[in-house]
């Protein structure tokens, strides 16, 4: 069977509503990556279309690659429509000299469907300033599972400036868009007033002559945003009538809080002329500025807006800073950071550092640091134990997401929550409970996230363990806590990096066609006992990679082997995570494959044989997930490849997770590789 993927720019037609687009079919600057599929470039009609065919049997890719941009220190922005059907997807990433990897930006969530859609998307994305030139990447991907799969795109437009920012003189109004709600909507007007520049141009007008009912509400919204903005905001807007309508802005983020920005005054003292504003706006993370209005008359008259604009400067020099919130991240290495231990009673958090064994857990943060214990003393019988960490002020009003790893250790149980979080009122000392464990399970590391909002008042977070007595008491570890601005919500794509925790799948990796077995992708505890670790690294609770030993005679091989990296001159980081435990354990190696083949084959040998190692582990190595770090270069195409033998016995699973590829050096590393320049 033949699969098919199209990824085409289509022309469609003009329509005359607020808000619609037509593409003028702006591709200029995208070229195939010769790389990958070799697409090819034709033009039937209004359709311009990238096509690409094979055999049935994975997934197809197409790349398309912008020219070099050779002003990194500029802020971009990235608009396109685009339309995926059944399970494709399209993704967005840089490509930078120095990197074997592309730096993700966006991607189209894979939403696997019955059949195709033919519903048109706008996406926006900022692309922050960079160190060196870069080149702007699309992918698409459709499955190979039989069926229609495509990508569409259409109307790519990379300009200088913030995806925030719009003077409405395009079609497709930066990405601005009306939010359904009543009868009054945003529309387009046109050369009925000058605009900043003195020059007749277009806006956005809310008009109450639409209102069907007192008190209607219309807002604007712009596209969300992808990178921290702190800066300040400034736009004009026009009021016809001094009362009857509400005017203001406003954030919102993914999880649909408003935060209150600015609100025209009333009454307002200028009429029918343009009003400059300057707002300042701190946006650490994804927002969508919400422009509302709101009439309770319908004699009011139009509310127009233009001229939306960003600066990374505040508009107040003597504007607060973002609160930094690296001061409540901790993960014990160097002592205990910011947070300290109260109470009547000598302290009981104690910081320990356990070295590789089979028979306790380390460590989250790299399997041989230090974290935090709590240990009530064995001299001291009292009838409770109360063990209080506090952690640094914490401004007010705030939302922030707290992260954190806690493992149970020992002991003969409680029947109080064994760790439970507070916000402490740094005035009145009074304790509002935010979060306390539920679950039971020992001696894995478990992620938390727990947003705090600190509401009115400045105030601590307080880590509590709490025993009945010491023969009813549990030890509880802490470890890697961590902060950011706004409600927990899944990490964006790092910049710099390119991580694996396998919990969508494979990622980018693939089994190896040439070995005696394959890597299993899994959760919770292997099926043997006392080998293989209990839960993953990522979470405790997600999935990691591991060999079954059980399956597998003595001396085989399981290899995964990563995606295809692109040469570079510059070193390259690779960490990851694993776990050697079990007495009949093997070895675990990294090796890095040349995608040139030509010299290997004059020599007789295959691809496997002339993998070049990079890292290796032999034997047991301990109950804990390790990390590994490896430094490497290598200036020609490459695959980064892992391989696990099986060891003596069925005590031999071996298990990977978090595999992170980064901008070398590694810093802050242990286990260093062997570095590696062809």
């Amino acid at each position: 069977m033949l699969i098919s993927f199209i990824l085409s720019l289509t022309v469609l037609p003009a329509v005359a509503l607020p808000g619609s687009y037509h593409s003028d079919g702006i591709f200029d600057g995208f070229q195939s990556d010769p790389a990958h599929s070799n697409w090819k470039l034709s033009q039937d009609g209004d359709t311009r279309r990238l096509e690409s065919s094979a055999g049935s049997g994975g997934d197809m890719r197409g790349v398309l690659v912008s020219v070099t941009l050779l002003e990194p220190t500029v802020w971009r922005c990235l608009r396109l429509h685009y339309r995926v059907t059944a399970s494709a997807s399209l993704q967005m990433a840089l490509r930078s000299e120095g990197l074997s990897f592309e730096q993700p930006l966006w991607s189209s969530h894979r939403t696997p469907s019955s059949s195709p859609s033919d519903t048109w998307s706008h996406v926006s994305v900022d692309i922050p300033k960079a160190a060196q030139p870069y080149r702007v990447v699309l992918e698409g991907l459709a499955g190979g599972g039989g069926g229609a799969n495509s990508v569409s795109v259409a109307d790519i437009q990379l300009t200088d400036g913030y995806c925030i920012e719009c003077d409405f003189e395009e079609e497709h109004l930066c990405g601005y868009s009306n939010q359904p709600n009543g009868t009054v909507k945003w529309s387009v007007g046109g050369r009925l007033s000058q605009a900043s520049d003195n020059t007749s141009g277009h806006h956005m007008f809310a008009d109450s002559a639409q209102a069907r009912t007192l008190q209607e509400v219309s807002q604007l919204l712009s596209p969300l945003t992808t990178e921290p903005l702190l800066g300040c905001l400034s736009f004009l807007y026009q009021l016809q009538q001094a009362e009857g309508q509400w005017f203001s802005l406003h954030a919102r983020d993914r999880q649909g809080q408003y935060q209150g920005l600015w609100r025209a005054p009333e009454p307002s003292q200028h009429l029918q002329e343009w009003v400059p504003v300057k707002v300042d706006l701190k946006a650490p993370y994804p927002v969508q500025l919400v422009f509302e209005v709101a009439y309770n008359s319908a004699t009011v008259g139009r509310v127009l807006l233009d001229d939306i604009s960003f600066s990374p400067e505040f508009c107040n020099a003597a504007t607060e800073p973002l609160f930094d919130t690296s001061v409540a991240s901790c993960d014990f290495e160097s002592g205990f950071c910011r947070y300290r231990q109260t109470g009547p009673s000598a302290p009981m958090w104690k910081r320990v550092a356990m070295a590789p064994n089979p028979y306790q857990a380390g460590d989250h943060t790299t399997g041989s640091g230090s974290f935090l214990l709590t240990a009530p003393n064995v001299a001291d019988r009292s009838s409770s134990y109360v063990s209080r960490l506090v952690g640094p002020v914490l401004p007010g009003p705030r939302r922030f997401c707290l992260r954190f790893f806690s493992s149970l250790r020992g002991g003969l149980g409680s029947a109080a929550p064994p760790l439970a979080v507070y916000l402490q009122h740094v005035s009145s000392g009074g304790l509002r409970e935010v979060w306390h464990q539920t679950q039971s399970t020992r001696d894995v590391w478990i992620k938390h996230e727990v947003t705090v909002n600190t509401k009115h008042s400045a105030q601590h977070v307080l880590f509590v363990s709490a025993c009945k007595s010491f023969w009813n008491c549990t030890s509880v570890a802490l470890d890697d806590i961590s902060l950011t601005l706004g409600d927990c919500a899944p990490p964006a794509g790092c910049p710099d990096s390119l991580l694996c925790d396998f919990e969508a799948g494979l990622c980018d990796y693939s089994q190896d066609q040439d070995d005696s077995a394959d890597w299993l992708r899994t959760r919770g505890p292997t099926p043997t006992a006392f080998t293989g670790p209990i839960g993953d690294h990522t979470s405790g609770r997600g999935h990691y990679l591991h060999i079954e030993a059980s399956n597998m005679l003595s001396g085989q091989q399981a290899r995964l082997v990563s995606g295809p990296l692109r040469g570079s001159r510059g070193q390259q980081c690779l960490r990851f995570f694993y776990c050697l435990y079990g007495t009949g354990t093997g070895d675990l190696r990294v090796l890095l494959r040349k995608r040139n083949t030509a010299l290997t084959t004059g020599l007789g040998l295959s691809g496997k044989d002339a993998d070049v190692v990079l890292w290796q582990r032999s034997g047991e190595q301990g109950i804990s997930w390790l990390r590994a770090t490896v430094n490497y270069q290598c200036g020609e195409q490459h695959q980064i490849v892992f391989e696990a033998s099986r060891g003596s016995s069925v005590l031999s699973d071996t298990a990977i997770d978090d595999i992170t590829f980064e901008r070398g050096p590694c810093s802050g590393g242990s286990r260093a590789g062997l570095p590696y320049v062809p």
